[in-house]
């Protein structure tokens, strides 16, 4: 199999089990649709709406480097070797498996966004004793394998965006699991790490 062809399919592996197999699953749970990011002009809305046009723009980078030049995203030809790319083909293979993991370890409480109408558990077992937001981890470990996998400056901005806004839903979340639970929710923040 061709990186190009592993490229498209793992990317419609990841998005089908980890976002819409998932979605549709807690929904069909807790009887609503698990993504709630606002579509209002807030500073969290925005954050929602950029969110989106990276998940869009890294399916569509994927699709477009399957069958147009490799030049044309600006490779960096200095990290083009095969033992970055073997590691980097390990970090998506693994992040796959980490989050698939860590959404199962979140059981009902998984949501794409913050849900202010349902009072979710706060979960601190499994992964989520290691980190407190593994999810974001595998998504963060997924932008770095492809990045190394194919390194051009497409990917570099796509890891840059990817991880400046991963970082600010984090601080997000965290003060409304801090409203929500409490003593409960500063007592996990002060012994398990944000990511690693």
């Amino acid at each position: 199999m061709t990186l190009k062809l592993f490229l498209i399919i793992y990317f419609i592996v990841y998005f089908g089990i980890a976002f819409l197999a998932k979605s549709w699953l807690v929904s069909r749970k807790i009887n609503k649709c698990p993504l709630v990011l606002p579509k209002d002009d807030s500073a969290y809305g925005l954050i929602g709406t950029y969110f989106k046009l990276t998940l869009g723009g890294l399916f569509v980078y994927v699709v477009f480097y399957s069958f147009i030049n490799e030049s044309v995203f600006l490779p960096i030809l200095y990290l083009e070797n095969k033992t970055l790319k073997y590691l980097g083909l390990g970090l998506l293979l693994a992040s796959l498996f980490w989050t698939i993991l860590a959404q199962n370890h979140l059981k009902d409480s998984w949501r794409i966004g913050i849900d202010h109408e349902t009072k979710t558990e706060l979960i601190t077992t499994g992964l989520f004793s290691f980190s407190r937001n593994p999810i974001f981890l595998g998504m963060v470990a997924s932008l770095w394998g492809l990045f190394l996998t194919t390194p051009n400056t497409f990917t570099l901005i796509f890891l840059l965006l990817g991880y400046v806004l991963i970082q600010i839903q984090i601080r997000l979340e965290e003060e409304f699991l801090t409203l929500q639970h409490g003593e409960d929710y500063i007592l996990y923040k002060q012994k398990t790490k944000r990511l690693i």
